[in-house]
């Protein structure tokens, strides 16, 4: 961080003395004011629900300008990592802060690619669930069952433990992902194959059967890793900062880990891909492209509950530039796959056109989201809807891990006790039973 000559001065009207605060700049950015002896000097705590003013955590790892709708992945622009790098690429330059050369990439990806096995005892684990659990249920367990396994790694001091334990974790997400669908449709599970990518590696595991050859689609195998770049990581969000204060706690990286899972289980964070294919089933369900437009008035009108989903972004106040790349990619999955005249693609179409038309959305920026192409992507592919956040989890376990990490190399870490302003009861007695 570097210290500003610029200073915050906080003056109150009851004349007490005003206090000055350092200010500090990142690299872009907002400066930031350091009011960490606030409560020291003044004995008075900022109020910031949702934390939506408040920097956490110093990290150079990800950046987005909302008003630019900008997203960089350690200064790199996402369009370029999306069109020229691969995810395991991107996952090499998110945990390292470069982009790998050739001789670092070959063994990054060997590293990962002979971690993708898991104890053979986590199949005795997965089956103690039940079969119609959802996946992300199955993820939590999992994903925190692990630090049983790996006892090996879990010595959070010890900066080599870190880097196995990442690459443990980013190997072995895929593995967990697929082993929860198969057991979900009571299909034997498939092992890793070492010869094939990242990637392709997931789809066999996911889609292929003992009983005959599968062949990776090189389209969809595309897609899909373009989908796992686009989640890799995505600032301070609900998700990574529950890793970082899970993991401030000193806490072992797969319990850190399951936490972001857990937190990422929600429709407003993780869920929102599989609520907005659920969204678009339901109005080809009650006559499709024919009714949008009603729809979308249903939308306009508060009463109505109607929620429009896909739109809008808490942090991008532009077109989310995930969204573009989302969209390029339905087409050439959609298009690949005979499926050019897919009716949700075409709602999804139609949807977009009147949001970037009427007034109503356009002057609130309820732009398309990722989340809005993905889903209908996801499903093409043959991943079923409730198994969309899971995916969302493989990708941004990446993020997640290079988060917690630096955040136990920076000197200044600290676990993490938010403050409050309490409304409750001032101090009172207990009056006994019989006189109450």
């Amino acid at each position: 961080m570097k210290l500003s000559d610029k200073k915050a001065t906080l003056s109150f009207s009851d004349g007490s003395e005003a206090i000055e605060f350092p200010v500090y700049e990142g690299s872009v950015g907002p400066d930031v004011l350091d009011i960490r002896k606030l409560y020291g000097q003044t004995g008075k705590f900022t109020y910031d629900p949702g934390f939506l003013s408040t920097a956490s955590c110093a990290s150079a790892i990800t950046y987005i300008d909302g008003d630019k709708g900008e997203l960089l992945y350690r200064g790199y622009p996402i369009e370029q990592l999306a069109q020229n790098c691969d995810f395991l690429e991107t996952s090499y330059l998110i945990l390292n802060g470069e982009l790998p050369d050739a001789e670092q990439k070959k063994d990054f990806d060997h590293q990962v690619t002979h971690h993708t096995m898991v104890n053979e005892q986590m199949h005795f684990f997965l089956r103690g669930f039940r079969r119609d659990a959802h996946p992300m249920a199955v993820l939590t367990g999992l994903v925190g069952g692990m630090s049983a396994f790996y006892h090996d790694s879990t010595d959070i001091n010890n900066p080599m433990h870190r880097h196995i334990s990442a690459i443990r974790l980013v190997a072995k997400m895929p593995t967990l992902v697929a082993m929860a669908y198969k057991f979900s449709q009571g299909q034997p599970f498939m092992y890793p194959q070492n010869d094939l990518s990242y990637t392709g590696n997931f789809l066999r595991m996911m889609f292929a059967n003992p009983c005959e050859e599968y062949k990776v689609n090189d389209v969809v195998e595309r897609a899909l890793d373009r989908i796992f770049i686009l989640h890799a990581d995505h600032e301070q969000n609900a998700s990574t900062s529950t890793v970082r204060l899970c993991g401030s706690s000193g806490t072992n990286p797969f319990a850190a880990i399951a936490a972001g899972v857990a937190c990422l289980w929600g429709p407003a964070h993780g869920g929102a891909n599989e609520a907005c294919l659920n969204m678009l089933e339901e109005i080809q369900a009650n006559g499709g492209v024919a009714k949008v437009g009603e729809f979308m008035e249903k939308v306009k009108d508060k009463s109505s509950g109607v929620k429009l989903m896909g739109f809008g972004h808490r942090v991008y106040k532009n077109y989310d530039p995930r969204a573009k790349l989302m969209q390029e990619t339905c087409k050439e999955v959609l298009q690949a796959l005979g499926l050019e005249n897919d009716p949700l693609f075409k709602l999804s179409m139609e949807l977009e056109r009147i949001a970037l038309e009427d007034d109503y959305f356009v002057q609130r920026k309820l732009y398309p989201n990722v989340d809005f192409y993905s889903g209908i992507v996801q499903r093409a592919i043959g991943i079923p809807t409730s198994l969309f956040t899971a995916i969302f989890a493989l990708a941004r376990t990446v993020g997640w891990i290079a988060q917690w990490n630096e955040m136990l190399s920076d000197p200044e870490f600290k676990i993490g006790r938010p403050r409050q302003l309490y409304t409750g009861h001032a101090k009172r007695d207990v009056v006994a039973l019989d006189q109450r």
